[in-house]
């Protein structure tokens, strides 16, 4: 009989100590620990991260240069053009972006990242994307990412070659739950992405969103599937319900669940920058920021997210300080 003493002394040694990912089964083990082991299992999920990634937690904000009217039927999303919901279609031109550079710069941030809610970017896009990151650069010190949707390769290698370091794009979910939640593109599209990403030079980011009526199998196989993406990063959303969407109606994932999932998905990429993302603050609140830093996460979205509030970034600085985790210097690679 498997016992909570049974699965968090045997992810001590694979992970801990040896900094191997956990499989499947074991993260669902995890997944599946009681309540009172909790913070057993996010005490081993720090110690994790403070050995195989370091104290430092990197601070990015996001912006979108492309907000509402996209073509694709995420079930999740407000910003999808076949829904009706209260989001509407805007764009940001040059100086916009600037100045918000300049703002993500100021609270300490290393990484600015600029988002479109697209299937992925036409020419105008692509033209708008070069010039707002030649304008960046040439005003603010900060690392760009760019999260544009599905990408050709000779667009993966453009946006490489104007000095863009990361590229975000989400599988969202476990591979055999993805067709619950999108069914414009498949799972297979969004890894192509992935791979055309790694190919040219770009880090890739990718993660997704817990909470969408996903079975904790599914769950425990989406961590060991972004394992397999060999991520740099991994932004952890929860789900939080949008107006208008096809998922509006589910309920927002309990705070235990989502804490347990933070550990899991730690054990399942001890390497990985696992950075707290949207929907934080609903499901876990102002304590949840707290106990998600002291239990594996080692990254924060600081301000708002692309169509929802988040957290203050004076707060995230305050408590990082607090816990005296540095936040990470501008990369002096790029």
């Amino acid at each position: 009989m498997t016992t909570v003493h049974t699965v968090l002394d045997d992810a001590e040694r694979i992970v801990l100590d040896e900094g191997t990912p956990l499989d499947v089964e074991r993260v669902l083990a995890v997944l599946e620990l009681p309540d009172d082991a909790v913070a057993d299992a996010l005490d081993l999920a720090h110690r994790v991260r403070m050995r195989w990634c370091g104290a430092e937690v990197e601070v990015e904000s996001i912006i979108s240069v492309k907000t509402g009217g996209c073509p694709e039927d995420c079930h999740f999303c407000s910003q999808s053009g076949l829904f009706v919901s209260p989001v509407r279609a805007a764009r940001l031109d040059i100086a916009e972006l600037v100045e918000a550079a300049k703002q993500t710069a100021k609270t300490g941030a290393s990484e600015f990242c600029i988002v479109a809610a697209v299937r992925g970017p036409d020419e105008r896009l692509m033209s708008q994307v070069e010039a707002g990151i030649a304008a960046i650069h040439a005003e603010v010190d900060i690392d760009i990412a760019c999260s544009l949707g599905m990408l050709t390769r000779e667009q993966a290698e453009r946006l490489a070659s104007w000095g863009v370091h990361r590229y975000n794009h989400n599988l969202e979910t476990a591979r055999s739950f993805f067709p619950t939640v999108v069914t414009t593109h498949t799972w297979e599209e969004r890894q192509q992405t992935l791979t055309t990403v790694a190919d040219v030079g770009m880090q890739v980011c990718c993660g997704g969103i817990l909470g969408m009526g996903e079975g904790l199998r599914q769950r425990a196989e989406f961590a060991t599937e972004l394992a397999a993406v060999n991520p740099h990063e991994v932004p952890l959303n929860f789900f939080d319900p949008r107006p208008g969407t096809p998922f509006a109606h589910l309920a927002v994932l309990p705070a235990t669940d989502a804490l347990r999932a933070i550990a899991a998905f730690r054990l399942a990429l001890p390497r990985t920058t696992l950075r707290f993302a949207g929907g934080r603050e609903i499901t876990l609140g102002d304590l949840g920021a707290r106990q998600g830093i002291l239990g594996g996460i080692n990254a924060i979205i600081v301000g708002n997210y692309l169509t929802t509030l988040g957290r203050p970034a004076e707060s995230d600085l305050d408590l990082l300080a607090e816990l005296k985790m540095p936040v990470k210097a501008l990369d002096a690679a790029i």
